[in-house]
């Protein structure tokens, strides 16, 4: 992939599937649902294993014309009825998990029955598929964070029929020997399927090359190759706003450690080895403070 000014030109083989356009065209139409099912099936641990979905309107109104509503990446419902949001997130939102709670009262909500009705309610699995991880993870590294309601008091679960999976992809790490599991298989394909040129020996499945033949950019047409161009700007020019973000912080708290260490009394070579300054600099730094 090339970027000239505002003009996105790929050279890749494969879509990168955290484009809205990649995501919704690997899992988000009837024709290629099975992948999504084998997918879910691997993520979730659903008491049966998911045999069919049904796509649903993505864009949900409240109750009144004052209400917010809700847009989901994906939803769908499966034979017995269960509910699934299916979301990508490429950035951190400082209320995510607020929202995700908040789309989860929509396909809740719906179960309403009017007259007699003793709220039994199906269940409702949100699936976030991020690609950056929780600052409150700490050094946990996880990679799949399956989040339920429990009792405090006890630790049983309280309520199984809501439930929310995050998958912190940047948590995953696995070259293609250390594979293991087909979710493995799954998460690799994912993060990296924009950068291969070819399908890796050990995602020789059919359902795997069934998603590198529906990601092959060459067999686009012309209208969607421009769509899926457009798609991969917008989230480049997010990611390199986040980047850019993310490096001025850092650089900033960088030069504060760097005061900190001349007021100590550190040399410039410690402080370089804490901060990774330059000279330059450091001793611009010295002599602002030596001015204050």
């Amino acid at each position: 992939m090339t970027k000239t000014g505002n003009i996105i030109i790929s050279t890749e083989k494969f879509i990168n599937p955290f484009t809205d356009f990649g995501f919704k065209k690997l899992f988000g139409s009837e024709p290629n649902k099975d992948l999504l099912i084998d997918f879910l099936n691997e993520l979730l641990k659903t008491k049966e294993k998911i045999k069919d979905l049904t796509y649903k309107k993505t864009e949900h109104l409240g109750s009144t014309d004052t209400d917010r509503k809700a847009i989901f990446d994906l939803y769908c419902e499966n034979e017995r009825g269960e509910k699934f949001i299916v979301e990508l997130q490429k950035v951190k939102q400082q209320f995510f998990k607020d929202r995700s709670l908040y789309y989860a009262t929509f396909p809740i909500q719906e179960q309403a029955q009017k007259g007699d009705w003793n709220y039994e309610l199906k269940a409702v699995y949100c699936v976030g598929i991020l690609d950056f991880v929780f600052d409150d993870q700490g050094k946990d590294k996880l990679v799949v964070d399956e989040i339920g309601l429990i009792s405090k008091t006890t630790g049983k679960v309280f309520y199984d029929k809501l439930c929310f999976v995050y998958v912190q992809m940047p948590n995953f790490t696995k070259i293609e020997d250390e594979l293991e599991t087909h979710l493995d298989k799954w998460f690799y394909l994912l993060k990296n399927l924009h950068k291969f040129d070819r399908i890796p020996v050990k995602l020789q499945e059919k359902v795997f090359k069934k998603a590198f033949k529906i990601a092959e950019i060459a067999k686009y047409t012309a209208e969607e190759r421009q769509k899926y161009l457009d798609s991969l700007k917008h989230y480049l020019d997010l990611k390199n706003s986040v980047d850019t973000a993310k490096y001025e912080g850092m650089h900033e708290q960088n030069l504060i450690n760097a005061k900190n260490g001349i007021k100590a009394g550190y040399s410039n070579e410690i402080i370089k080895t804490i901060t990774n300054l330059s000279d330059e600099i450091i001793d611009d730094l010295r002599k602002q403070i030596e001015n204050e």
